[in-house]
């Protein structure tokens, strides 16, 4: 774009109505890339990220700290006030995340009401909730990162595998998106490997069962502990040392042990990826204990004597100059042998058998983590890309749940129920845990959904409300404690596995087995029990 207007931010919300109202992926993609060539240059990562529901990038650790309590309350407030003449422009509200973002000390809460007010007060009804969709993160309009790069490539008339190998290393769509279309291919390829910069880590499939992971692998492969942890990324750059999390957040300042076993290696260049392990009494303690560890950036060295960490490795990307992504598993793997001591690898076995895998796959159970991952011992590093090189080895927990609501989809579920409100009994009544839209065959989503249709109660814009009826068998790798619903829970990777066509109401799970069943997990885990 060469006039300098600033674009107005109706122009996203106009082009969020007409990608929910496609569901072909190649009209997404044309109506992205019209829009994104129209674009100053400055406007072009804040719309990408917004219409992806990311407001900052997945390397950034702001947070907006906004509930949806706080987001009704200050719509109200703001209605009091009408809207001035002046229309926002998308400059208007990414600055006005930043400042919210930004809020800090005793009065950070007014101070974010305040901001948020504001923000509202100049934004019509169809502004405001894209703006609550992206804070949220459901803008349930089919842009996913995936569609939104094929866009850009669109849009720079580049090749879609030159901007997805950018992103790959950068890890900020945003950027990406802005490079793509004002640098052009040139810009692109010199995104590579950066010493102090995360890359997107690579991704595994949930195994099918042991003798096709066996046959998908060429009949033998690698099977590692799969920990029950957080996934991170060390960079060392000689006296620098900077650790990232899965989601490329970098928390080097809240893992000072982790920064010291890098600086203690035999080497001053090197990227290493691993685990790193909350651990009481020598077992894994729970995941949210851990997140504790890499939220705190003040009193660390107290919290680390409360939840110290154990740290394991399983891959080596980098050393001493030289770029080891395209390298085989195996090579990688012999490299950071050589590099760091062996109570710091992850347990091991390299196999061609099904039965050894079944009685590895018990140790690291009884060891108290998630399973197992089998990894193809000829395979490179595939930055951020998932694939049957990699695959997740575990059992699952199910409950029997009912579905208290269910969402309008958008993309390919575009008219159809999926994204469904999981309950548990409470005595006469129902406490959501989350909610799901995986597991479920379209065939079966479109048979569950006339079912719940007929079971309405209330339905608004994307919301249908339905009586308890149907229960479904979820499967979840873990409980955790959760301020977003009333009930305090919520569980970690639900998807449906069966509906239970057996099971009536009164048969669903309760919420005393839900309070149970995260006490069993802390006495696995051997970590202390939050209050519940």
């Amino acid at each position: 774009m060469t006039d300098e207007t600033p674009t107005p931010f109706a122009a996203i919300a106009q082009l969020a109505r007409r990608l929910e109202a496609t569901p072909k992926k190649l009209e997404k993609r044309r109506l992205i890339a019209d829009f994104l060539r129209a674009l100053h240059r400055s406007e072009v990562s804040p719309a990408v990220l917004l219409l992806v529901a990311g407001i900052f990038p997945e390397a950034d650790s702001k947070k907006l700290n906004i509930g949806f309590a706080t987001i009704r309350k200050v719509q109200e407030m703001a209605r009091e006030e009408g809207r001035p003449e002046k229309p926002l422009t998308i400059a208007d509200v990414q600055r006005r995340f930043e400042e919210i973002a930004a809020a800090s000390g005793p009065d950070s809460t007014r101070v974010r009401q305040a901001l948020l007010k504001d923000l509202f007060a100049r934004a019509t009804e169809e502004e405001q909730q894209i703006i609550v969709r992206s804070i949220f993160g459901e803008m349930r309009i089919g842009a996913s990162e995936g569609v939104m790069l094929e866009a850009v490539a669109d849009a720079a008339s580049l090749p879609a595998a030159v901007v997805r190998s950018a992103h790959m290393f950068l890890g900020d769509l945003g950027r990406v998106s802005e490079l793509a279309l004002f640098g052009g291919a040139d810009a692109l390829q010199s995104v590579n490997l950066t010493l102090l910069n995360p890359i997107k880590p690579m991704l595994a499939e949930l195994a099918p069962d042991l003798d096709e992971v066996l046959a998908e692998q060429g009949g033998s492969t690698a099977v590692e502990f799969k920990l029950d942890g957080a996934r991170i990324q060390i960079h060392r750059a000689g006296d620098q040392v900077r650790v990232f999390t899965r989601r490329l957040s970098d928390v080097t300042r809240s893992v000072p042990e982790i920064v010291e076993i890098a600086r203690s290696l035999p080497a001053t260049d090197f990227v290493l990826e691993g685990e790193a392990v909350a651990v009481h009494q020598g077992r894994p303690r729970p995941f949210q204990e851990l997140m504790r560890r890499f939220r705190r950036i003040h009193d660390v060295e107290e919290l680390r004597r409360e939840i110290p960490l154990q740290l394991f490795l399983f891959d080596l990307l980098y050393l001493n100059g030289k770029n080891l992504i395209s390298a085989p598993y195996r090579e990688r793997w012999a490299a950071l042998e050589q590099l760091v001591p062996k109570e710091l690898i992850v347990p091991r076995i390299v196999t061609s058998s099904s039965t050894e895998i079944e009685t590895f796959l018990k140790q690291a159970l009884e060891a108290g983590h998630e399973g197992l991952m089998a990894k193809r011992l000829d395979s490179p590093y595939a930055v951020g890309k998932r694939g049957k090189n990699w695959f997740k080895i575990k059992p699952a927990d199910t409950l029997d749940l009912a579905l208290l609501a269910a969402e309008w989809g958008h993309g390919r579920r575009t008219g159809t129920l999926s994204n469904y409100w999981l309950g548990v009994r409470d005595g006469a009544s129902w406490q959501m845990i989350g909610k799901t839209f995986k597991g479920l065959t379209d065939q079966e989503r479109s048979g569950l959904m006339q079912r719940l249709l007929a079971l309405k109660t209330a339905e608004d814009s994307w919301v249908v409300h339905v009586r308890p009826e149907v229960i479904v068998e979820v499967a979840y790798n873990e409980i955790q404690k959760s301020p977003r619903y009333e009930s305090g829970f919520a569980l970690r990777f639900a998807r449906v596995t069966r509906i239970r066509e057996d099971k009536g109401p009164d048969e669903a799970d309760t919420y005393q087995r839900l309070k149970e069943l995260y006490r069993k997990q802390f006495e696995r885990k051997g970590g202390e029990l939050e209050s519940i």
